[in-house]
């Protein structure tokens, strides 16, 4: 059973029949509009038109669903606490590329900030994973980010450690990965992704344009920016707050992520300015790498996303900005309307003593279309991470609530990576204050910031 036919639905569907041993009477798809219908017809799997809400899920879901079935929740605006307790006592397996909420729960200004984050919600995930403990296979949060960059991460670790003379040994535990990041120097981390997708039509005024889910992004914009905070911090935001429950590996700030913008490196875009929009990941791989617990362990990095969508994307979301968060009129995705560009998406991690390392995807367009039908290169890399996920969790059925750490990186990577295009791994010598020209005065400790000792939202 597959929940929502958006972008990513109709990205991953031929993936599946292509890896997955299954007809497509066994193959079902539950959506709120008909959008994709005619893909279904061709592929012969049955649709049925259906709003999912609190009060009707159970009832709905066990009228498809049987003990050894798979939920894949593609949804928006669907509580994932729910669908997830739903398969762990029916013996479903489940995947979602992120834990959802009910609609409305992102901008109901009546919830403290704290309440609406994805600290929160993976919080109540991972409260299920306790009562749960090897029950039914549910991973979670497991797209391209966040999922397959947590894989990412774990690769490129790998790399530099081969590259600085260090033992090649995979380590075994949570505890054996944070302190090879710890020996590596790794104060930052981030998830540094550049969209440079252009589709024709460009966006006109009052129309929110986007490569992948339009609301997906509008939802999680609108959410207090996320940080996972790292033991070496020596300041704190003046609209940051830490949560009063939990592991403590995150922060958030007192504003949207849509209107936080940081800077960042990638290869083939060189120096960015992209939003810091929360992200499981954030949080998750901060808390993994951890060593120690709490609000100061002995050791923790710093890990935040930086996303500059497609220049339409960025002209949309100005616009949601200045008309405060109000979504306007007309909403597009846009996937066949692509013409050009790329989608370069993968992790940068700091203060190794040479340099900057990024590690990750660069799939065009014209390689996406290649590789698979019905998708842009930022949905195919989301299709990757989902496919790989699905397989993983079938090979390993009974491990219970997971999130992307905690599962096999290699193997993961073995079956998404042949969707992702050219992965690359650079060194760089890129840091925030390179080519500040210094034509304002600015309170900034520049030793500390080039060694990467303390991060700034800039």
């Amino acid at each position: 059973m597959v929940l929502g036919f958006g972008s990513i639905g109709k990205g991953v569907l031929p993936l599946i029949f292509r890896h997955i041993e299954i007809h497509p009477q066994q193959i079902s798809i539950i959506a709120a509009d008909e959008c994709g219908k005619d893909i279904l017809e061709k592929f012969g799997v049955s649709f049925h038109l259906h709003v999912i809400t609190r009060e009707n899920y159970k009832a709905l879901l066990e009228s498809f669903l049987h003990e050894g079935d798979f939920l894949l929740n593609l949804s928006i605006n669907v509580g994932s606490i729910e669908l997830i307790e739903f398969c762990a006592e029916r013996g479903l397996l489940y995947l979602d590329t992120c834990v959802e909420a009910w609609e409305g729960f992102y901008t109901d200004a009546s919830l403290e900030s704290s309440l609406r984050s994805n600290y929160a919600l993976r919080e109540g995930a991972l409260r299920l994973g306790k009562k749960y403990k090897n029950g039914p296979t549910a991973v979670i949060t497991h797209g391209a980010n966040p999922g397959l960059v947590s894989h990412f991460v774990k690769q490129a670790l790998m790399n530099m450690a081969r590259d600085s003379g260090m033992t090649e040994e995979v380590p075994t535990s949570r505890h054996d990965w944070a302190l090879l990041s710890q020996k590596l120097g790794i104060r930052t981390i981030h998830i540094a992704e550049r969209d440079t997708q252009v589709a024709v039509p460009r966006k006109l005024p009052g129309e929110f344009v986007n490569t992948w889910s339009v609301n997906g992004l509008i939802g999680e914009g609108c959410q207090p920016a996320e940080i996972g905070w790292g033991s070496h911090e020596k300041f704190f935001p003046d609209d940051g707050a830490r949560h009063g429950f939990g592991c403590q590996s995150a922060i958030f700030l007192n504003r949207p992520g849509a209107a936080t913008r940081v800077r960042s490196w990638l290869p083939l875009a060189g120096p960015q300015i992209g939003y810091l929009i929360t992200h499981n990941e954030s949080i998750s791989l901060a808390d993994y790498l951890t060593i120690g617990s709490g609000e100061s362990p002995e050791y923790r990095p710093t890990v935040h996303y930086a996303y500059h969508p497609s220049d339409d994307t960025m002209l949309s979301l100005h616009e949601l900005q200045a008309c405060n968060w109000q979504t306007q009129e007309k909403l597009r995705l846009v996937s066949e309307e692509i013409v050009s560009g790329i989608d370069e998406l993968g992790v940068l991690l700091m203060g190794h003593k040479d340099g900057v390392y990024w590690y990750g995807s660069q799939l065009s367009i014209e390689e996406s279309r290649e590789l698979a039908p019905h998708n842009s290169a930022t949905s195919l890399q989301v299709a990757a991470g989902v496919l790989a996920g699905m397989i993983w969790a079938i090979r390993h059925p009974n491990r219970g609530i997971v999130e992307p750490e905690d599962m096999d990186f290699d193997e993961v990577l073995a079956v998404a990576c042949l969707y992702l295009g050219e992965m690359a791994g650079v060194y760089s010598d890129w840091n925030p204050l390179l080519n500040r020209t210094g034509i304002f005065p600015e309170d900034i400790d520049e030793e500390d910031v080039w060694q990467f000792k303390n991060f700034r939202v800039l």
